[in-house]
């Protein structure tokens, strides 16, 4: 996925630095095997922490959608899986 889903006027009243952040995970997580994606989504969440990077609900929700219309049928699906999965949790 290349940045220009950055650019969907959905997102103009989030912070460009929570996009950002989003952004270098998408690039950092390709080629990753399985196994490691636990730890780095560990490493991520101390990192947005550090950073003082929180996402709202809604902005959790506007980002899934602006992502799922660049996404392929099964991306979306997958999305759909994690969002769902999220929401039981909270």
């Amino acid at each position: 996925m290349n940045n220009d889903w950055m650019n969907d006027p959905a997102l103009a009243g989030i912070d460009r630095a929570k996009l950002d952040f989003l952004q270098a995970l998408v690039f950092e997580s390709r080629g990753l095997q399985r196994e490691q994606m636990l730890p780095f989504l560990m490493a991520v969440a101390k990192r947005g922490q550090a950073d003082h990077i929180t996402f709202s609900n809604e902005e959790i929700e506007t980002i899934v959608a602006v992502i799922k219309k660049e996404s392929s049928p099964e991306e979306a699906a997958t999305i759909d899986k994690m969002m769902r999965m999220h929401k039981k949790k909270g």
